[in-house]
């Protein structure tokens, strides 16, 4: 059934995250009628439009040039252009460009029209075998570690399933971050090149997860899905090994190897542990 495309008409059209077959009839559709093609990666956007004799248009769109770009936009959609928004994989908005222009089209009264596609975090999530009733995506963390560990420790206590965007060169880096902050045995996932022709899922907790990866040169795109942490209820006694701790402490332990057993067999971030161990250490009386 063709798809009747309305005149100064934004459409958000998701598009494939690897297997070009994944582009909906609609998306296709859509794409063949509007005026033109608001795309992230031109050329990229062209590989696709030819696998399914698209013809139309296509102009650029991106991070660096989003502002200017959604002025102009705009501009063309007030005089009755239809146009389609696509980045280089899945749903404009997710971790890709989208957002402003769909903002500034709706404070200029356009419509906007989701075309429904492929998400990575989507796909990652079901196959991981973890929770998916309720879930909080975060996209990617950021590059600097010390913020990249601020924000993980401020998730330590979130009881929804977590999804992560991951690049290859920072995966082990943030697999150790995640363990130090959630603890190594909290269960997770890591999806790499979904619907690709190296599509590979490994599950396991996150010390095992990290493990397995610390041989390798780590390609692709991945996504790290993670389990929440256990309700409240469950959660391991606060009392208990902040005593067994303080003991360990005052027996000469040194606070990184007492942080480490203590973490382990109570089920608590190591780095929770540690600042513990340290606030202990600097508040004990001179011997």
């Amino acid at each position: 059934m063709a798809e009747s495309i309305q005149r100064g008409t934004l459409y958000l059209v998701g598009t494939p995250i690897g297997h070009l077959g994944d582009l909906s009839p609609r998306a296709v559709a859509v794409l063949r009628e509007v005026d033109r093609i608001a795309a992230e990666d031109t050329r990229h956007t062209r590989r696709l439009l030819e696998a399914h004799a698209i013809t139309t248009p296509v102009v650029s769109h991106h991070a660096h040039n989003e502002r200017a770009s959604s002025a102009g936009l705009v501009a063309c959609l007030e005089a009755g252009e239809a146009i389609a928004l696509v980045t280089d994989a899945g749903m404009p908005g997710i971790s890709d460009p989208g957002e402003a222009l769909v903002r500034a089209a709706s404070a200029a009264g356009i419509p906007v029209v989701p075309i429904p596609g492929p998400t990575a975090f989507v796909a990652a999530l079901v196959v991981s075998g973890l929770p998916t009733e309720r879930f909080t995506f975060e996209g990617f963390l950021p590059r600097e570690p010390k913020l990249r560990r601020r924000r993980l420790q401020a998730l330590a206590h979130e009881p929804r399933t977590m999804v992560f965007y991951e690049a290859p060169h920072r995966l082990l880096e943030g697999l150790a971050d995640m363990a130090a902050a959630f603890g190594d045995d909290r269960p997770a996932s890591v999806a790499r090149e979904l619907t690709k022709r190296f599509e590979e899922v490994r599950r396991g907790s996150l010390a095992t997860l990290r493990a397995g990866y610390a041989g390798e040169a780590p390609r692709g795109e991945f996504v790290v899905v993670v389990g929440g942490a256990p309700e409240a209820g469950d959660r391991p006694d606060e009392g208990r090994w902040r005593a067994e701790l303080a003991a360990a402490l005052a027996a000469g332990a040194r606070p990184s190897a007492a942080a480490r057993e203590i973490a382990a067999r109570a089920g608590v971030p190591r780095s929770r542990v540690y600042e513990e161990a340290m606030r202990l250490k600097a508040s004990a009386p001179e011997t």
